[in-house]
Formats: C-alpha cells, structure tokens, sequence
C-alpha cells in the first residue's frame, strides 16, 4: 500500500501546479501573498519542539466535462491519517476570482486567501491576533483555542474548483453548477483522493458568490453533502423566506444536516444574513451563527473567514 506521502507525489506527477488568484466581490486585485508562507505551512521546529503538523500538497485538476472552466485546486494534508483518509470539504470562491482566468481563479483559497497558512495555524495552535489579521473578538479567539485543546485539529482535504461568474439570481444558471459539482467533481474527488465516500464526511462551503452557490447547491443535494456553510453569502432581503424554505427542504431531507452561517461586523450582506438567520430560528431550522469582526475583503478571507470554515467543518463531518 502507498504511503500518504507517496500518493500525494503519484497525484502531484499527474497534475501541474498554477498562478495567483484574487477574491472579493467590491474589492480590486488582491495584494501579492507569498506563496512561501501559504503553500508551505509553517517554520521548522526548534530542537525538542513538538512535530509541526498541517502540511500540505497543492494539486490541480482540469476536467474536460466543464470545457475551459473546469480547472480546480486540491489541498492535500501532508500528514498521515490513522485510517488513510479525511473528509472532503468543497470550497468555492468569491466573485473576485470568477473574474480572473479559470485556472487562476481556482488558485483563490490556495493562494489569494492564504488556505494553506490557515491550515498550518489550526494544526499548531494556539490562534493569535496575527492569525485573524488583527480582527479580534476575544472570546471567539478563546474559543478557536478551547476547541482545539480539547480536540485537535483532525485534518481536511479541501477541493476548490473554478466558480464562474454567475447569476446567482437565476436558478437555472446556479442549478446547472450546481449538478456539476455534485455530479462530476464530487465523484472524481471519491475516486481518485484518499477521501471518505459518504455525505456525512462531505462538505460545501464558499465566500460571497461562492457562499450564496454553497448553500443552494448543498441544499438541493443532501444526498450529496452532509454538511452546508456559507461564508459572507451574497444574498437579498426579498430572498428570505425563499431560503427559509430551502433550508427546511434540507432538514426534512437529512434530518441532523449542519448548516452554518457567517457574517462580519462590516460586510455589506450583514444586515440580510442577519435577517436570515432569525428567520431561520423563527422557523424552527437549527444552524450556527457568528457575526464576528472584519471586512468583506481579502483579510477576512484570509484570517477569520478561512479559520471559522476549517474548524466547523472539522467538528461536524464525520470520519468514517
């Protein structure tokens, strides 16, 4: 049998790594990131120092059934696991990358929000300030290291495809993304990662435009995903009870599904998430909810956003 590291260099001979990417759905071109810090994950340990864990490969996919938009990116843990697999998290991105070529665009999270960086920070706690890139609650920061002193972080494999830009007022637009993730990326992911097959151990989540195609799309396909969140999601005050109703459909298709929901003190979609999630406790649909500091920009993707994602889905997706 190959090892975990021997697989990931057979998957990295077969794939090419890419470029930059960028994200956020006001903002200009993100600032360079070096790649040093967000592909490798973190220094060298000092003499008697405990091992460093969080590791990472990066691979990338293209697949010819989406024509020049199938391009995606794989985050691989370096670490072995004790049974040889992980859950699988899908990641979409903001509508910042849908502008960029489809190759760069599905680098977003790998690159322009630093992932990779994020992962490390989680394997080798505790989180600080520098982690959040300064947006501190301090009793979220609390939590984050509470939850992992009493349970380690247990690893991911996040695929990121290419996301483009889409209407995501028109159900048919997100409905046809949507069967290709569930039908042709969510499959390929199972058969060729060392992932665990069932809905409980797969995720979907996303930021902005991502976060609004996340939660459509692992709505209508429970039987896919096991887990829903949503990151800063793009969506309107007269969609409410539209999603209220989604959400509903969801929980009487899989009863105990998570469903999770982020907002920021100043994104622009706080005031409509806000709405959303009382309409859903109105409504009797459970899920989580933070409204924590930060922007609707690249720092929070890159500090909290991409901590508040890796730690839910790490808690609620099974493992075998």
């Amino acid at each position: 049998m190959l090892t975990r590291r021997e697989l990931i260099a057979s998957l990295s001979a077969l794939v090419a790594s890419s470029a930059d990417a960028a994200c956020s759905r006001r903002s200009p071109p993100a600032p360079p990131v070096d790649l040093a810090v967000t592909v490798t994950s973190a220094p060298p340990p000092a003499v008697d120092a405990a091992p460093v864990r969080g590791e990472t490969q990066l691979v990338t996919w293209t697949l010819p059934e989406r024509g020049s938009n199938g391009e995606a990116a794989v985050l691989l843990p370096a670490d072995e696991s004790p049974t040889g697999r992980w859950p699988l998290v899908v990641a979409l991105h903001g509508r910042g990358e849908a502008l960029k070529a489809p190759r760069d665009g599905a680098l977003g999270w790998a690159h322009d929000y630093a992932l990779a960086h994020a992962i490390s920070r989680v394997n080798n706690p505790p989180i600080g300030e520098d982690d959040v890139q300064g947006f501190v609650d301090p009793a979220r920061l609390d939590w984050y290291n509470s939850e992992l002193a009493a349970r380690p972080f247990g690893g991911l494999v996040i695929l990121c495809p290419y996301v483009p830009d889409t209407n995501i007022r028109s159900h048919a637009d997100v409905a046809d993304y949507s069967r290709y993730v569930a039908d042709v990326l969510v499959p390929r992911a199972r058969r060729e990662l060392p992932v665990f097959s069932a809905p409980e151990s797969t995720g979907i989540d996303g930021v902005s435009l991502g976060g609004a195609i996340a939660l459509r799309t692992g709505f209508a396909r429970t039987d896919r995903f096991g887990a829903v969140g949503a990151l800063q999601p793009a969506i309107w005050d007269d969609q409410i009870q539209e999603w209220v109703e989604l959400a509903k459909a969801a929980r009487a298709k899989r009863r105990d599904l998570p469903i999770r929901l982020t907002t920021s003190h100043d994104d622009v979609y706080h005031d409509v998430i806000t709405h959303l999630t009382k309409a859903l406790v109105a409504a009797s649909v459970p899920h989580d909810f933070a409204d924590i500091p930060g922007p609707h920009d690249y720092p929070f993707n890159r500090g909290p956003g991409a901590i508040e994602l890796l730690l839910w889905h790490d808690r609620v997706l099974s493992r075998g």
